[in-house]
């Protein structure tokens, strides 16, 4: 694999476990005992880390080598960035501005997984289903994280919700619903259907960075390395 092909995606590892801690680049470099234009290098991908860069900067994240280091890389072939490494998610919400403001707030913190937005809960089963536009839809591009709104035209949140938790083919997948609901009821029936976690909406930096921990995913939803096949 050619190197170029690396830095890229463990400079999106070092910066987004630095946005987990809070830290500006500046803080992480005096703390790993490195320059910061070298941490800023390291960021954009345009530089060669040695080993005990590695090691420093893991230490100044708090976190292990293998953690650090635990992404996918994308293959050249792959413009798309389909196997770029990052969990896909699907944003269910018809509220243009609450769309708005949650694309910002992920973007803001430095999270570039690659985000589908639908916006309603028809549209949403269509496209996780590979039925009517999108039953072309290649396997490899349907989402690995679901962030649902309640309130869908068409076909409301607890129905989208029951249908991906009953169906063999996307029961699996993280679903965090997303209410402005207060409602115990709401809560509970969303309990019962299998909802994973549940963020108030609007949605920002700290209650998405709330919930994420809970359901296995690494910051920056970086997908686990494969294990690898036994010989």
């Amino acid at each position: 694999m050619r190197v170029a092909n690396i830095k890229k995606p463990f400079g999106l590892s070092v910066r987004t476990w630095r946005t987990r801690l809070g830290i500006s680049q500046e803080e992480l470099a005096e703390r790993a005992g490195l320059h910061r234009t070298y941490v800023c290098d390291v960021e954009r991908g345009a530089r060669n880390v040695s080993l005990e860069s590695i090691e420093k900067l893991a230490r100044a994240l708090e976190v292990s080598v293998p953690s650090l280091l635990s992404y996918s890389p994308a293959p050249a072939s792959d413009p798309s960035g389909a196997g770029d490494g990052l969990l896909k998610i699907l944003l269910v919400e018809d509220l243009a501005d609450d769309v708005d403001l949650t694309l910002w707030a992920l973007k803001n913190a430095n999270i570039a997984n690659r985000i589908e937005v639908m916006r309603d809960g028809a549209e949403a089963l269509s496209f996780l289903f590979f039925t009517g536009k999108f039953a072309a839809r290649r396997q490899e591009q349907s989402p690995e994280l679901i962030l649902l709104d309640l309130g869908l035209p068409k076909i409301d949140g607890l129905e989208v919700l029951r249908q991906i938790k009953s169906d063999p083919r996307t029961s699996k997948i993280p679903v965090i619903v997303l209410t402005a609901s207060t409602s115990g009821r709401d809560l509970a029936t969303c309990k019962r259907l299998g909802a994973d976690a549940f963020i108030p909406k609007p949605v920002d930096f700290h209650n998405f960075s709330e919930v994420t921990p809970k359901l296995s995913l690494q910051w920056a939803l970086l997908k686990p390395p494969m294990a690898p096949r036994p010989l």
